[in-house]
């Protein structure tokens, strides 16, 4: 029977002056299109605007519904990028009539209705992520990735969840995707560019879909579904997401991941990375404990959306109240998860096949399934015809006696068959899942007590401003438990708890972020990773809770922005201020939130150790940046404006390499050229010297001082020429002198990691001219190598490890390389400050072998990873044996080890093997000769 004949099954909609003779045949059979405008705009002005604005194109289609649909949603991959966001709005148009008309005459069954709603929104991704991707690889955005590429989208791939995943999509649904990408398709050093490309191109077509403009909008998306929606970046490397459902992932992920398909851009990578995800998703063993997940989250649901009262069918919630849509899926995937794992057969995403293989295997009665599977039918038609009166996503039946008739007869029924069958079927759904699931009950309250002074602590937390209203303390109530006992895993449950109070203490008001907690449980994880894992970052948590701030603005966890964004947004920070103190403290609120972030990546996994040193580093050369200007205007406005050219601020050591870890100082000088000025002209004018000197001391006490929001950095000024013994600020000319006639050999080498950080661009590039010029023509390597030997000598007889998990301090360690590297770098005459540059000057110089420098390379490598963990974990030396569970797998990953043992020998072995190399390769040290030179 062709579509326009068995259209006539269709009602005409609900008019209250016909009352129900309005269910007479319905002019839709005759093509009498005008008629169906009038008669629809009774109940549905949104379908009855489409019928008129596809007026011409419905009469075609009619025939052929099917095939209508189908070919409109292939001629989007057609579609040229320019055009594509209004001609994706133009096929939604379509598409939607003709889903809605082809529902409402039951000419297609609710399966093929929602079969082509989902084909749409697979296409109308795959053409917008193509054009977008497409764009930034044409703009050489995406590096190494070609024409060829915009096909995989560059190794991006989006992964449709939900109902999108499971080819369920309600008519006017949001779709939920996850956007991730193989992170393997890039060099590692293109990786950043590559995310922040990938990140673009995911808003533009998020954007492209989502935007509701003159031709209204596509399809409202949503990408909250991915790992820490509120604080991860919308695409992310496939290796991060692994790392995290591996670690914190929750039974409700696993449960989103059994409808995830892979839907638009590279469709074999998001197969192989939901291949990965397996073992995550379908556990081995018989999971039983998923059911009182799945039920904590109706509880939820219940009490923030207040579902939990008994049926009454005006605004009832078709989806998430009781005897609802989410009842059946929530019963379905937690029967799936449950089993899944021995048994592959009930890996299958949509909701009526999952009840019908559970059924099969035995899992389920057969009676139950097809009560299930029937009501799911139903409920899912009155939520199409609630959606199709305004376009709205919602699933409320409605609230007025003349909105329930109406939607009775946009159903072809009359109102009291309706409301009986609506009641039956919602309390048999409740009926039927109910029992599955554990009477309503507070989670976790089995947990228990190992902490010594528990009682002690928590009594003092209603008296606490976070939990002194109501609604923040019965949140908080929710969360106690879960917090409780995962406090209590931790390797120091007391630590972990005394962290906790004093974060908990320090909250001016609890209601937003407990309920962020509660909305995103994976940030209790969070907080708890923190408190029970790194005892240092825990520390400075509960000093600093205002760093929460940070995760809530929802871009905590995004891309690295680098050194020149983060300049930009200290700026716009301090230009909001008036007051010179208010400026100080923003820089200190500032830096602490860049700072709890570098390290809550590394403690994730978001980043490796390479990538968290050259943070720390962004950021402390941002901060010092960031704040030099108003520093410098605050000095000005007594003294004048700077005398000359003004002053540059170089960084040395660590500082210079950009290499730091959490709690380095900064190495610096700063250099100034008065150009002839003798005197500035302010208010109270200063000599040159004597105004560089005590602007230096400002800029320190700027950056040091502990003002209500602590210091920003510690500084360190000793590797100024004459060291402590002379002036603060070094003019140009004296530097210049000095490092060309008087500098010693160790000067020179801490000149090869030196680097320019802030100050005027002229003068710092003056100073970088200098910088190369004084290394270009390095002393012969007898004597560099003689000095590096007496200057290691020194080293190692002024210091001793602290213990033998000291990365910095002995033979074949971090200052060990260091030193060498610097010495390389020297030689090859060319001013390289890393150390893996200086590395392979030392090679290319013939001073070391390529092998040594691998093994050099490797034992660094180690060293740093180890010292940049124990900074992270504690503000004391690393004891390994007193590590909680936590900290030490987190310490194992940073260093790649199996085991702490494991690490142990690797450790002994690469430094022992480069203290070797370092030995051999330098010459002896006469005592007399090193002593009388220390003299």
């Amino acid at each position: 029977m062709s579509f326009a004949n068995r259209i006539t099954r269709c009602p005409i909609p609900f008019e209250p002056d016909r009352g129900t003779d309005a269910l007479a045949l319905t002019p839709w059979a005759k093509g009498d299109v005008g008629r169906l405008i009038e008669g629809t705009a009774g109940c549905s002005p949104y379908l009855a605007g489409l019928i008129g604005k596809e007026t011409d194109w419905l009469q075609g289609a009619l025939d052929d519904a099917e095939g209508a649909a189908g070919a409109e949603i292939s001629r989007l991959d057609e579609i040229a990028p320019d055009v594509l966001p209004v001609e994706l709005r133009r096929a939604k148009r379509r598409i939607a009539l003709l889903t809605a008309l082809a529902d409402l005459g039951g000419v297609w069954p609710l399966e093929t209705v929602t079969g082509t709603l989902t084909d749409l929104a697979d296409t109308a991704c795959a053409t917008a992520l193509r054009a977008t991707v497409g764009t930034e690889i044409r703009r050489g955005k995406l590096p190494g990735q070609g024409e060829d590429d915009i096909a995989t989208a560059g190794g991006m791939t989006v992964l449709a969840m939900g109902k999108m995943g499971a080819g369920e999509l309600n008519y006017s649904s949001d779709i939920d995707l996850i956007c991730l990408f193989d992170e393997t398709r890039y060099e590692p050093d293109d990786f950043h560019d590559a995310r922040s490309s990938l990140v673009r191109a995911t808003r533009k077509m998020a954007a492209m879909l989502n935007d509701l403009t003159g031709d209204g909008y596509v399809f409202r998306t949503d990408l909250r579904l991915r790992p820490d929606p509120s604080v991860t970046p919308v695409c992310i490397a496939m290796e991060a997401a692994e790392r995290y459902y591996e670690s914190l992932g929750r039974t409700w992920e696993r449960a989103a991941y059994i409808k995830a398909r892979p839907c638009a851009g590279d469709i074999e990578a998001g197969n192989r990375f939901l291949e990965v995800l397996t073992p995550f998703v379908w556990r081995k063993h018989l999971d039983f404990a998923a059911i009182q997940d799945a039920h904590d989250m109706r509880l939820r649901i219940r009490e923030h959306k207040g579902l939990g009262r008994a049926v009454r069918l005006e605004d009832h919630n078709m989806k998430l109240g009781r005897g609802g849509i989410r009842e059946i899926e929530f019963f379905t995937q937690t029967r799936q998860i449950i089993a899944g794992g021995r048994d592959p057969d009930l890996r299958v995403r949509g909701t009526v096949p999952g009840l019908s293989v559970l059924s099969d295997k035995g899992w389920l009665p057969r009676d139950t399934s097809d009560k299930l599977a029937a009501h799911y039918r139903s409920h899912r038609e009155v939520e199409h015809r609630v959606q199709m009166i305004q376009d709205a996503q919602t699933h409320l039946l409605p609230s007025s006696a003349e909105g329930m008739s109406r939607l009775a007869a946009f159903m072809g029924m009359d109102e009291t068959t309706m409301r009986r069958e609506l009641t039956d079927r919602l309390a048999e759904v409740h009926e039927l899942t109910e029992g599955f699931f554990a009477p309503d009950s507070d989670r976790g309250e089995s947990y228990q007590t190992q902490f010594e002074n528990e009682a002690e602590i928590t009594a003092a937390w209603p008296r606490y401003p976070a939990l002194r209203s109501g609604r923040a303390m019965s949140i908080f109530k929710r969360l106690r438990p879960e917090i409780m006992a995962r406090l209590a895993k931790s390797g120091r449950p007391d630590e972990a708890l005394a962290a906790f109070d004093g974060f908990l203490k320090g909250l001016p008001a609890g209601v937003q972020l407990f309920s962020l907690f509660d909305a995103n449980p994976q940030l209790i994880d969070l907080l708890v990773d923190i408190v029970g894992t790194a005892p240092a970052l825990a520390r400075h948590l509960s000093r600093n809770s205002g760093v929460f701030d940070a995760v809530i603005g929802g871009d905590f966890f995004s891309v690295w922005p680098g050194k020149a964004a983060l300049v930009r947004e200290l700026r716009d920070h301090l230009a909001r201020e008036d007051d010179y103190e208010r400026k100080l403290d923003a820089t200190r609120r500032w830096g602490k939130e860049w700072h709890f972030r570098i390290g809550v990546h590394l403690l994730r996994g978001l980043s490796d150790a390479e990538e968290a040193a050259l943070q720390y580093a962004d950021l402390a050369e941002a901060s010092l940046s960031g704040l030099y200007p108003d520093v410098m205007a605050q000095f000005a406005a007594k003294h004048g404006d700077p005398p000359g050219r003004g002053a540059m601020v170089l960084g040395m050591g660590s500082m210079g390499a950009a290499r730091l870890h959490p709690t380095s100082d900064l190495d610096v000088i700063v250099i100034y050229d008065a150009d002839g000025v003798e005197n500035s002209d302010g208010r109270r004018p200063l000599n040159a010297r004597s105004y560089y000197a005590r602007l230096t001391q400002a800029l320190i006490t700027a950056v040091t001082a502990s003002t209500a929001e602590g210091r920003l950095y510690e500084m360190d000024m000793r590797l100024r020429p004459s060291g402590k013994q002379g002036p603060v600020a070094t003019s140009l000319d004296s530097f210049k002198a000095y490092q060309r006639e008087d500098a010693w050999i160790w000067e020179h080498l801490a000149l090869t990691r030196a680097r320019a950080l802030a100050g005027p661009a002229e003068l710092c590039q003056d100073v970088e001219a200098l910088r190369r010029e004084v290394l270009s023509t390095p002393p012969s390597q007898q004597v560099v190598l003689t000095e590096l030997a007496k200057m290691r000598a020194r080293i190692a007889s002024a210091k001793s490890k602290v213990s033998d998990w000291d990365a910095k301090i002995g033979a074949g360690r971090l200052q060990d390389i260091e030193l060498v590297s610097q010495a390389g770098a020297l030689l090859a005459g060319k001013g390289q400050r890393r150390v893996r540059e200086g590395l392979s000057g030392a090679a290319n110089s013939g001073w070391l072998t390529a092998k040594d420098v691998v093994t050099l390379r490797e034992a660094y490598a180690l060293c740093w990873s180890l010292q940049l963990a124990s900074r992270l974990l504690s503000e004391a030396p690393l004891d390994v044996d007193d590590l909680g569970a936590g900290a030490g797998t987190f310490l194992m990953r940073l260093t790649e080890a199996d085991t702490i043992a494991g690490l142990r020998d690797k450790l002994d072995t690469l430094t022992g093997a480069a203290a070797r190399i370092i030995d051999e390769a330098l010459p002896m040290v006469d005592e007399k000769e090193r002593r009388d030179d220390e003299g």
